[in-house]
């Protein structure tokens, strides 16, 4: 995601991470790696939850958010939702700037 950062803003969308993490490591990883984006703290996992990407324990995973990737518009209604079903699953960005051109007419 950070690569592609300044591609998504050339097209117009802003990206925003959500991590289900302890603030005070997330905050510290973010410093480090000066990440172009911003960074969401859900501690509570509230958020991941209402999302539907939240994952209990299992063999594949201990209490994590899956990745997921929405495009909301300024209305805040979801037009296009992607959630992975393992933790390194990921669309392609080629995709994912396809769907905003065919959600958006770009």
């Amino acid at each position: 995601m950070a690569r592609h950062s300044p591609d998504y803003l050339r097209v117009g969308v802003q990206v925003a991470a959500i991590v289900a993490q302890r603030s005070e490591k997330v905050r510290r990883y973010y410093a480090e790696h000066n990440l172009p984006f911003t960074i969401l703290i859900d501690d509570s996992r509230d958020t991941v939850k209402a999302y539907g990407v939240w994952h209990p324990v299992g063999l594949d995973a201990w209490n994590i958010a899956r990745p997921a990737l929405f495009l909301i518009d300024r209305g805040g209604i979801i037009r296009y939702s992607f959630v992975a079903s393992w933790q390194f699953e990921f669309p392609a960005f080629e995709e994912i700037v396809g769907e905003i051109g065919r959600l958006y007419g770009g």
